[in-house]
């Protein structure tokens, strides 16, 4: 199968079951609005060029170019991405975390769960998330109350599974 059509396929499997999550979460409007850059010339054609089917192309083009063109243009357009959510302090003059709405919190966890789901596939358990979430944590920049919250719904998920969680995610507000 080629490159192209792999990734065509990940990428709206992967919509497809944050659409279903962001359902779940009482936030349909933003899984039927989730990642559709992707299917942009800039995202889509380098995600097809870098495509292995075990891991993120976006980590492929990094290790090539230095950087990654398609997460770039992805992470500035997609508002359930906490890479989205940085500006200049206009206290300290540095670029600095800001606190996400609670709908992109909500769609970044549906995210999250689908990712692990998609990459995971029948090794997946409800703990994938939270580990992914713990392994990164301490090198990367969001804001201490959305790192909170997060980190709460993929603790809640682990232990009491998603039906619970997405019932409690739905309540938030």
């Amino acid at each position: 199968m080629n490159k192209a059509f792999s990734h065509f396929k990940t990428i709206t499997r992967h919509r497809h079951q944050v659409m279903r999550n962001c359902i779940k979460a009482g936030v349909p409007f933003q899984g039927f609005m989730h990642d559709l850059s992707k299917y942009s010339p800039v995202e889509f054609l380098n995600g097809a060029k870098y495509y292995a089917g075990t891991r993120s192309p976006n980590e492929l083009e990094r290790e090539d170019k230095g950087y990654s063109e398609a997460w770039m243009h992805h992470k500035g357009r997609n508002r359930h991405h906490y890479e989205y959510w940085t500006d200049y302090n206009p206290n300290t003059k540095k670029i600095e975390p800001v606190e996400m709405p609670l709908k992109y919190v909500k769609e970044m966890f549906c995210d999250r769960v689908a990712a692990s789901k998609i990459y995971q596939g029948k090794n997946y358990t409800e703990a994938h998330p939270l580990q992914y979430f713990q392994n990164a944590k301490s090198r990367i920049v969001i804001h201490p109350k959305t790192a909170q919250l997060l980190e709460s719904l993929l603790v809640m998920l682990k232990e009491k599974g998603e039906k619970e969680t997405f019932k409690y995610i739905r309540k938030l507000k």
